[in-house]
């Protein structure tokens, strides 16, 4: 059914009122018991949970795939998502202040490839609106099983040498409410932000980070950074090695790609999985047994998600499928790799 409603009907809308009312009717299905109970029956219906014991996070997770960042960026619509079958959530990007973003139009289907391209620019409220939401889904049971993990950024006009402010502000503002975070230097929407991978850096906002963050939770929240598909493989070795010096979480790998000749802005979608495995292939090989990867970029089917893990991925992460396949994908994907590791 949703596969005849997008090829009929949402690729013939503008991409970005199609994701804002995606997130208003998933928002609204979550805040009532009777229509997340429904979303959970429809989609959720089989237990994938990860066993008692296997903590990659600090809790027990409800499947090994969990929602990237970039589609719920203001902690509106958690218990939606969580319902259709996503083991964890992460919300974001999440700046200090609010910012609009980059001027429209901004973001592309690429259907034929079935690929997204997106020049967004960390629209968001801002931290204090997310800090709000996160204490309401809080203070209900349903709220607080939900694993959510939060992408944190720095603002647009913030210069580079004081990003680590901006990232400093958003742990300790987000870290009591939520399970862990993920430091965003990535995204190619933010001129100068990817510079911020080079662990000269990356090391003081790392630092901030986990300082802040740890103050605030009164607990080691985890911390992971989240790197590009596009960096070498010299650069990877260097963040893995910064990552065990620090004793960082672990590594988020991949974020969009800009490695293509459409214009300005990433993309992602099934382009991704090639670098994405080779990333993820160096991490294993160069992080401590502890440390968790989180996979991410071009995962689509229980093949793709199968081979990641393989690659020495303990944690998934898609979007970009879950527009195209809609709300029944992150129970398959969750389904079969439950079904794979129970072998």
């Amino acid at each position: 059914m949703y596969r005849w409603i997008f090829d009929y009907g949402l690729v013939h809308t503008n991409p970005e009122f199609a994701h804002e009312f995606a997130i208003r009717a998933i928002q609204l299905a979550g805040s009532n018991p009777i229509t997340r109970g429904a979303l959970s029956l429809v989609f959720d219906r089989e237990d994938t949970s990860t066993p008692a014991g296997e903590t990659f996070l600090p809790r027990r997770l409800k499947g090994r795939l969990g929602l990237a960042a970039g589609m719920d960026k203001d902690a509106r619509a958690i218990e939606g998502l969580a319902a259709m079958g996503f083991g964890f959530i992460e919300i974001g990007t999440i700046t200090p202040r609010p910012q609009p973003g980059n001027d429209r139009p901004r973001l592309w289907r690429l259907v034929e490839s079935r690929e997204i391209r997106n020049r967004m620019g960390f629209n968001n409220e801002g931290v204090e609106a997310a800090k709000q939401r996160l204490i309401r889904l809080r203070s209900t049971p349903a709220g607080r099983s939900v694993v959510v993990g939060a992408n944190i950024g720095k603002n647009k006009v913030t210069p580079n040498e004081d990003a680590a402010l901006d990232y400093e502000i958003c742990a300790r503002e987000l870290a009591p409410f939520v399970d862990f975070l993920v430091i965003n230097v990535s995204s190619p929407n933010t001129p100068g932000l990817r510079s911020l991978q080079s662990v000269q850096t990356l090391k003081p906002i790392a630092e901030a980070t986990l300082k802040a963050g740890r103050a605030a939770a009164r607990r080691d929240i985890p911390v992971f950074v989240k790197i590009a598909p596009d960096l070498a493989d010299e650069d990877v070795l260097e963040v893995a090695q910064m990552a065990r010096e620090l004793e960082l979480a672990g590594v988020v790998a991949v974020n969009t790609t800009i490695n293509h000749t459409l214009g300005q802005g990433g993309i992602s979608g099934p382009r991704l999985k090639k670098r994405g495995l080779e990333v993820v292939t160096l991490l294993r090989e160069s992080l401590s047994p502890s440390q968790t990867i989180i996979a991410v970029g071009g995962i689509e089917t229980p093949a793709d998600a199968i081979e990641y893990l393989e690659a020495g991925a303990d944690l998934l992460e898609g979007l970009t499928a879950f527009v195209y396949d809609g709300p029944a994908w992150p129970g398959k994907i969750n389904r079969a790799v439950a079904k794979y590791l129970a072998k």
